[in-house]
């Protein structure tokens, strides 16, 4: 038995159309789209890349955000000298933060690497529309480490 399905149009004229005799290709496919969509809707806000405040040399870098497994880590994809022209680096593709976690109100938690002063931290990382406020502690002292922007 063949199913009939009208489906409506921009230009609000209605169209018939046969649908296949299971009648489930429209109903797989808007199953299909709202996991795609759901999937994209947990993405957490810090994923994604995010350049970074200028360290002591003057230079800057851009770090690509994404989870590693229930965390969210930080890798170098990029980095630019004080003039803004990009530069090699031998830290191209080293994590700089890692083992970051949401606090639940727009804070992280997690370790991040200094590759001017060649340390790691504690870091807490706090989130504010597209500015991200860096700071790095380690034995109670903390470093400012700026406020870095997300690249669009």
């Amino acid at each position: 038995m063949r199913r009939r399905d009208c489906r409506r149009f921009a230009t609000n004229v209605w169209e018939e159309t046969e649908d296949d005799e299971t009648g489930y290709g429209a109903l797989g496919f808007a199953t299909l789209a709202l996991l795609l969509a759901g999937g994209a809707a947990l993405a957490d806000p810090l994923e994604g890349t995010w350049r970074t405040a200028a360290d002591d040399n003057g230079n800057t870098g851009q770090i690509e955000v994404a989870p590693c497994g229930a965390m969210l880590c930080g890798v170098l994809v990029k980095a630019f000298d004080g003039s803004g022209a990009e530069i090699p680096s031998d830290n191209i593709g080293r994590q700089l933060i890692w083992d970051t976690t949401s606090n639940g109100d727009g804070t992280y938690s997690g370790q991040v690497y200094s590759p001017d002063r060649d340390k790691s931290y504690n870091s807490y990382l706090v989130l504010s529309g597209d500015s991200l406020s860096v700071r790095g502690c380690v034995l109670g002292f903390c470093r400012e480490g700026g406020v870095w922007g997300r690249v669009n």
